[in-house]
């Protein structure tokens, strides 16, 4: 039975982040969150490991959080974990502040930690500055199980939202996208129902639109738009959105395009509004066609009107691909969800791939790259951990690695040019001719430093080892009684 009134229960002392995930899955649902792990682990299914070896799960709702507009985030959790997210998301280019409620083991016991939220969610709720206050708990508040449902749904229009995301139940920072992006076009998608809310502040196209569910690339928005525009399609505001009233619009569409194909809460809250949901994206000639099929199918339009938004769209692509081949044999691996595309493109390109790994699940809007993918001869391993990433590099050799950090690392040390995914590869436009361009420049430039690699490493291995200085033993001094 909840406590009457919004009160809390004090809260069952969870084991502390040191616990391990096993002791803090258990403590969590001692303490009644039973159902939020049930629902994660639908949602996001670990696979054959724990999890994949990434940054805290909790940045990618944070982040979401921080591109908003008018939106204020805070976060419940232990100090060094508050602090690492902070860091990072001004690294990323956060220009605003980051609420903290901190607790010690008295709060978090006697369920003042709740009242201390509550408070600071009051304190911040000012409708002058914010359309919506974001507070997300982290594993200890969670495994505690500080009930975050109990806060108020609204204060002076404001809306609160609340949302759970530990490291032992969600497994990567892309996957926390989606459970704020969730729980956010949950809450939007009630209002509107409701009745009438805010238009977004960019004018609307009329007739059918699609909404693009991801974080892209800022030139590949408007590239899907031409390439839609032949049929009477357009775009509108993508998901995670940039402002609340965005929620509204994107909502309002027919189609929703899961070019990420993990975002499995956003994807339910389009299903419960109506909306069609196409997977895969247009990357490369072959995936172009099928995808402009499938999204013209899917707003029912004839199909000679498709044909001829496939020809316009294919013929650029066609010819920027002529122009950039890649002779290149690669390993692709990362956790933005983009990796099965990528490699699409590149193989498409002329790369051989014989593995692509990504942190992320299986899923149904992933399913048409994958097969496609697996024709080619490319084995697929979805939530790939880093030694299956190392191990798939070491055995297939590659010219050039696309992948993590940690893999990078590996590679360089053994001669054989890297790159990382995300500051690389995501840094650049994926979609059409632009991306069929983009991508291949990459691997050319990159390629040309295995000689660069083969000289530094023969540099050091040719080196002689340093000689450790001698150790020298001091022996205390005997006093002398005189």
């Amino acid at each position: 039975m909840s406590p009457p009134d919004g009160t809390v229960a004090a809260a069952k002392p969870a084991a502390g982040c040191h616990g391990g995930t096993d002791t803090m899955q258990q403590a969590a649902r001692a303490a009644g969150k039973s159902a939020l792990l049930d629902r994660l682990a639908t949602d996001y299914p670990k696979g054959p490991h724990d999890q994949p070896q990434s940054m805290c799960p909790a940045f990618g709702a944070l982040r979401v959080g921080l591109r908003m507009r008018r939106v204020a985030t805070i976060l419940s959790g232990s100090a060094c974990c508050v602090y690492g997210l902070t860091f990072t998301s001004h690294f990323y280019g956060a220009r605003r502040s980051v609420g903290y409620v901190p607790f010690d083991s008295e709060t978090l016991v006697t369920g003042q930690l709740f009242e201390d939220i509550r408070k600071a969610v009051r304190e911040t709720a000012r409708p002058a500055d914010y359309d919506a206050v974001v507070i997300i708990n982290l594993c200890v508040p969670t495994a505690s199980g500080v009930p975050l449902d109990l806060l108020p749904k609204e204060i002076d229009g404001v809306r609160i939202i609340g949302i759970d995301v530990p490291g032992f139940g969600v497994p990567t920072h892309a996957e926390a996208k989606d459970v704020l992006a969730g729980a956010m076009l949950r809450y939007a998608r009630t209002e509107a129902e409701a009745g009438a809310v805010a238009r977004p502040r960019t004018e609307l196209a009329d007739g059918q639109r699609v909404t693009l569910l991801g974080e892209l690339f800022p030139a590949d928005p408007p590239g899907v738009a031409a390439m839609l525009a032949p049929m009477g399609l357009a775009i509108g505001p993508q998901l995670p959105a940039r402002e609340w009233r965005d929620l509204y619009a994107a909502l309002d569409c027919s189609i929703a395009a899961a070019v990420h194909p993990f975002y499995t809460a956003s994807v339910r809250e389009f299903a419960a509004a109506g909306r069609a949901v196409v997977g895969s994206a247009p990357v490369g000639e072959a995936a172009t066609a099928d995808w402009l099929d499938a999204i013209g199918r899917a707003a029912n339009i004839d199909a000679v009107t498709i044909d001829r938004a496939k020809a316009q769209a294919l013929a650029p692509i066609r010819a920027v691909m002529a122009a950039n081949p890649v002779n290149a044999r690669m390993v692709v691996s990362g956790y933005e969800g983009s990796e099965l595309l990528v490699a699409r493109l590149l193989i498409e390109a002329g790369a051989t791939i014989p593995y692509v790994g990504t942190a992320l699940p299986r899923t149904e809007w992933s399913d048409a790259d994958r097969i496609w993918l697996e024709e080619q001869g490319t084995h697929v391993q979805y939530r790939a951990s880093l030694e299956q990433d190392i191990a798939a590099m070491r055995e297939v050799k590659p010219d050039l690695a696309l992948g993590t950090t940690p893999l990078v690392q590996a590679a360089k040390e053994i001669g054989t040019p890297a790159v990382y995914f995300t500051n690389m590869v995501s840094a650049r436009p994926v979609f059409g001719a632009a991306g069929a361009a983009a991508l291949p420049a990459i691997v050319a430039a990159q390629c040309k430093g295995r000689e660069r690699f083969s000289r530094m490493v023969g540099f050091f291995e040719a080196a002689p080892a340093p000689t450790p200085p001698p150790r020298t033993v001091t022996r205390p001094v005997k006093a002398e009684v005189v």
